[in-house]
């Protein structure tokens, strides 16, 4: 990155453009405080002590609708990737290199429902975006509330519940590579104590690369039912159709020679579309909650939630499939106080469980058909988390906050097929004890400052103690840590511009790195120390607010930055001594900016700019990925029909720039076939009808 580079970026740093924010009028007092869903209810963003921040419902709008990784690349040390359509990976403040599908060492709930099961995974791909009415984030460790995790949390409220108008929506688009989406949201109030939503989506796409093609059916409908004043029951139903080929890593001679081309075969090895490699998985996910308000200060909360899965996964030496069982619980007490001005004080107590039921299965696999059976294992998994958190804020300015949580993890295993001397065992990954202490003080009602201090923890999920390898690892150890950060939030009087600054320093021991085989089967050891540290920073500004009178009726600029100090500690591996290299897959510099318009009839344009610098693709930091800027832009307008009916247009365009680059490398690569190229420049277009 050059410095002019630099220079012009740092100056363009506006914050992310998925930083909610009210509807604004033309008088600037009508610019309410940021709102993030956290912590059991929304609070403003301004008195928390946490990094946070939310992704709103109208800037999931101006992105390309079938995906959630425009929206959350735009926040400051978030990071999504995407190996191919449908294969995604993210990182919340740190590397991927534990993640070859799928989400790991993060939290993600879909209100109070956990979404990572029992296992430790995520599928995160299974959710359409546009079933979503908001995105909240929370970064760095937070087991205080959330259970175990090191990379933070994210929760997802579902259309459906809270406020919510009477909405029916249709949009369907198209685009290249074959792109087709349709989704369907119905949303309904009955009456004041009753209100269900109902979304319902296709997509398909044939993909750049060969052995690409994707294609994704989702249901999902949300009920909720006050049924007597202070008592709530809340009902969410998903299922998901995914099935999407995987074209696998090419080395960079290839990549130059065709970008397009799946992984070709290699000595006795096959190629990725002569095996048919993909993903194919069918979810159905469940959860019942209920809110009882008991007295004046309190409340109980409890949800029930569980989920199935049958996952296949044709890979180019086997063929694998997975039935994923689970079941859960989480219920908590909570008491808030605020008769007093002077102090006011909340607590929460509660606790948090799942237990997970696997069996997995490995044939062989001749081109994309199961042949003999090689392997045959049942996993059974559980994870607890007991929590207890208490806030008091005095003066309306000086908050204070301390939470603990006891965590437990561990795993049962049977080994049925091929037989071996230890055909069973258990893994106990032992109980941990994760603090958290923080404060925010408010020097004036626009300035505060944070800081806190906590602790991490992160077991090894299910599909790292027993990787594509077939092995059942048990010496894996879990990843520890402490985090200690501070930030300032400082925003002007009439909050048209917001600033959002934050340093981290978070110690992790026994870092959990994927490694690869030669046939490109993966397994997983501890990496020893790792050292990450970071500054974040972000910032909001309404250059116009909405007036009628002008053509140029609105402008938002925002954008976020961040600046990775990653490198291992004490790491060796085998011969290979590793210590004090950079971090695989992490970018020292990350910066995000978006213009935000609106003209008259209600026409929009968003553009968005992401810049990620050049990364190590291997521990040995012998390899490493170029940096890009990826451009994206999307336009609509509204045309106007007679009655409620309302029709908009829109039409979209990825990778303006026409960059060559890779959003999604594969890390430590045997024959160094690191290398995922994405799409030249694309475009997309469609139509959303609503009553």
């Amino acid at each position: 990155m050059s410095h002019l580079s630099k220079l012009l970026l740092l100056i363009l740093v506006v914050s992310s453009s998925h930083t909610g924010f009210g509807q604004e009028q033309a008088d600037t007092t009508t610019i309410q405080p940021i709102q993030v869903n956290v912590y059991f209810s929304s609070q403003p963003l301004m008195g928390l002590t946490a990094s946070a921040q939310s992704i709103t419902r109208r800037q999931l709008d101006h992105q390309q609708t079938n995906s959630l990784l425009p929206a959350l690349n735009t926040v400051a040390g978030i990071r999504m990737e995407e190996r191919s359509p449908g294969s995604y990976r993210l990182a919340m403040r740190g590397s991927l290199i534990r993640s070859p599908f799928g989400i790991r060492n993060a939290k993600i709930y879909m209100d109070e429902f956990p979404l990572t099961d029992a296992g430790g995974n995520t599928y995160l791909n299974l959710i359409d975006p546009f079933s979503l009415h908001a995105v909240h984030i929370l970064k760095g460790p937070d087991g205080s509330l959330y259970g175990a995790n090191s990379g933070g949390v994210l929760r997802l409220d579902p259309k459906g519940f809270g406020n919510m108008e009477n909405k029916q929506e249709l949009v369907l688009s198209g685009g290249s590579y074959g792109l087709f989406q349709e989704q369907l949201s119905l949303q309904h109030r009955l009456s004041d104590a009753y209100q269900f939503s109902v979304d319902q989506s296709f997509m398909r796409a044939d993909g750049y690369r060969e052995n690409t093609a994707l294609n994704k059916k989702t249901f999902q409908t949300a009920h909720q039912w006050t049924y007597s004043p202070g008592n709530m029951l809340k009902l969410y139903v998903l299922y998901a159709d995914l099935g999407y080929r995987t074209p696998g890593g090419l080395t960079e001679a290839q990549m130059k020679e065709d970008p397009s081309m799946a992984r070709p075969a290699a000595g006795q090895t096959p190629g990725a579309k002569e095996q048919k490699a993909g993903i194919y998985n069918k979810t159905w996910y469940m959860g019942l909650a209920h809110e009882a308000s008991l007295s004046k200060y309190m409340s109980h909360h409890i949800a029930v939630f569980g989920s199935t899965t049958d996952l296949e996964n044709p890979f180019i030496t086997n063929y694998e499939i997975r039935a994923e069982r689970n079941l859960g619980v989480r219920t908590y007490f909570s008491y808030t106080n605020n008769d007093n001005r002077l102090l006011t004080w909340t607590m929460q107590a509660g606790f948090e469980g799942q237990k997970g039921w696997n069996r997995i299965e490995n044939y062989g696999n001749e081109r994309g058909a199961p042949t003999a059976l090689q392997d045959r294992d049942k996993l059974n998994n559980a994870q607890t988390s007991v929590f207890y958190r208490a806030t008091a804020t005095f003066f309306d300015r000086w908050l204070l906050e301390g939470s603990l949580s006891w965590n437990t993890a561990a795993i049962d295993y049977t080994k049925h097929f091929p037989q071996i001397d230890v055909p069973s065992g258990e893994i106990d990954f032992g109980s941990i004890w994760m603090p958290r202490i923080a404060s925010s003080y408010s020097f004036t009602e626009h300035v505060a400052a944070r800081g806190s201090i906590s602790k991490g923890y992160s077991a090894p999920t299910l599909a790292e103690v027993r990787a594509s390898d077939n092995r059942i690892n048990t010496g894996l150890n879990p990843e520890t840590g402490t985090n200690y950060e501070i930030g300032l939030r400082a925003e002007t009087k009439d909050r048209r511009f917001l600033a959002d600054v934050s340093a981290y320093s978070y110690q992790m021991k026994n870092g959990i790195v994927r490694q690869l085989r030669e046939n490109g089967e993966e397994y997983y050891v501890n990496a020893g120390e790792m050292d990450q540290k970071g500054i974040e920073a972000s910032v909001l500004a309404h250059l116009l607010l909405p007036s009628p009178q002008r053509f140029l009726q609105q402008w938002t600029y925002q954008g976020s930055l961040a600046r990775n100090f990653y490198r291992f500690g004490d790491y060796v591996s085998g011969n290979d001594d590793h210590s004090g290299n950079a971090m695989t897959a992490v970018p020292d510099w990350t910066v995000s900016n978006s213009v935000s318009l609106i003209f008259p009839r209600k026409i929009y344009v968003n553009l968005l700019h992401n810049y990620v610098s050049g990364m190590p693709l291997n521990d040995a930091n012998t390899f490493f990925a170029e940096s890009f800027h990826l451009l994206q832009a999307k336009a609509g307008m509204d045309i106007p029909v007679k009655g409620r009916l309302s029709l908009q247009v829109f039409v979209g365009a990825d990778n303006l720039l026409n960059q060559q680059y890779n959003l999604g490398n594969d890390i430590n690569a045997f024959g160094n076939r690191f290398f995922n190229p994405a799409a030249p420049r694309n475009y997309y277009g469609g139509v959303k009808i609503a009553l």
